[in-house]
């Protein structure tokens, strides 16, 4: 059944837009007519393509303008994966679809009961067209992987095991929960590195305002007194000059630093290796992201192999959302092992790339078959070991960085007051 997007008018003058399913144009119009609403504009929504059936007065010349942005807008999106908004909402309906499940409603009634409660009219529209599919025949899963920019690869394919095993409802209640936990696990790395980068940019712009147009003033003035100036108000002087005159060259600069190391670390595979593994072995930083990684490996393999998918396709999987290219690629090594007929924790053991201690716990899970429920126990244990070390980072970066400011505006102040000092005492 084809979805519509339409504009009306409601009773009262108002307007309103939103979407409906129905058969036709016709049949749309009708079932809006029933509700006091009177279509002024309508299209059909399907499969991300846009098909126009405006009413006569409706008709808009900026139709075809607007059918060319929204295909952009969904190409950018199936391009660049769920987006943090997406995951938001994907977060809220699979809870919402483990409970509806596991309570007996049918899957096409538990869609329907998401589409009356979203608020989000992408959203809306996407569900709609999810459970049109699944209605025509298609499989659950095969209608998410129809969304990239909803739904990633570990999402479909724990979806694909939960229906193939009978228990959507126990994988979308798992999902949920892996969800919420990776949030978690973000919000409190995010937390960490907050604090520090905002003073680090405070700091930035503080600095960059008094040598551009505070010292300057301040130097023209004891300049004009034609006495000789110390050593460090002449080195103040010409960084101050250098900020004044060339800061264009030094944003420029940062710009292109910027666009460099993005190009590398996106595009070229050994240089995102380099620069990943040069960050894990940073002092405290580098202990923080390892063990972010870490207990994304864990969490993600132990949801995966809980929810049925094959331990192979589980690591492919894993590979791709742990965030590290030398977890990452550790991750391929235990796979390709895994496929010569080896055990996990033997490869695991070899990348070096994990702690010894993951390595003797997964090796105690598969010998005891329990592997999944040590690999979620691990993961436990790391996030609480991330909070401790988020904590740690913010503790040391915090004195450092206020007494690197503090250093910076101790030379300015001391560069300024010498010559008024020496001036001072010729007189």
């Amino acid at each position: 059944m084809p979805i519509y997007q339409y504009k009306a008018y409601v009773s009262g003058g108002g307007t309103t837009a939103g979407v409906i399913d129905a058969d036709t144009p016709r049949d749309a119009r009708a079932k809006l007519r029933r509700d006091n609403i009177l279509v002024s504009e309508i299209q059909e929504l399907r499969a991300g393509k846009q098909t126009v059936a405006l009413t006569g007065s409706g008709a808009s010349r900026g139709t075809k303008v607007r059918d060319l942005v929204a295909r952009i807008n969904k190409y950018r999106e199936q391009s660049s994966g769920p987006s943090s908004a997406n995951i938001e909402i994907v977060a809220a309906a699979t809870r919402q679809l483990g409970t509806l499940l596991g309570a007996g409603i049918p899957l096409i009634e538990a869609l329907k009961a998401l589409i009356e409660q979203t608020e989000h009219r992408r959203a809306e529209t996407m569900f709609r067209e999810i459970r049109e599919r699944v209605s025509q025949g298609a499989s659950l899963a095969d209608a998410l992987a129809e969304h990239p920019a909803w739904f990633n690869d570990l999402y479909v394919n724990m979806v694909r095991a939960g229906q193939a095993t009978g228990n959507l409802d126990v994988v979308f209640t798992r999902l949920a929960d892996y969800m919420q936990s990776q949030r978690a696990l973000r919000r409190k790395v995010t937390s960490a590195l907050t604090y520090p980068a905002m003073m680090v940019g405070i700091g930035v712009i503080v600095v960059s305002i008094l040598m551009t147009f505070v010292v300057p003033k301040i130097t023209s003035m004891l300049t004009d007194t034609g006495q000789t100036l110390p050593g460090p108000t002449q080195v103040l002087i010409t960084i101050s000059n250098l900020f004044k005159n060339y800061w264009w060259a030094g944003a420029l600069g940062i710009a292109a630093v910027s666009f460099t190391f993005e190009r590398i670390y996106k595009r070229s595979e050994k240089g995102r290796l380099i620069i990943d593994r040069t960050l894990l072995r940073l002092p405290v930083l580098g202990d923080l992201m390892r063990k972010q990684a870490v207990a994304r490996f864990t969490h993600t393999l132990s949801t995966l192999l809980q929810s049925g998918v094959p331990v192979v396709q589980s690591l492919e999987i894993t590979r791709n959302v742990v965030g590290n290219r030398v977890i990452a690629d550790a991750t391929e090594m235990i796979r390709a092992r895994i496929l010569e007929g080896t055990d996990i924790g033997t490869p695991m053991r070899a990348s070096g790339a994990f702690p010894a201690v993951v390595c003797y716990m997964v090796q105690v899970g598969e010998q005891s078959g329990e592997v999944e429920q040590m690999l979620d126990r691990i993961g436990a244990a790391y996030d609480e070991e991330i909070e401790i070390t988020a904590a740690r980072l913010t503790s040391v970066l915090e004195p450092i960085l206020i007494v690197f400011l503090a250093i910076v505006v101790g030379y300015i102040v001391i560069s300024i007051v010498l010559p008024i000092l020496k001036v001072g005492q010729i007189q």
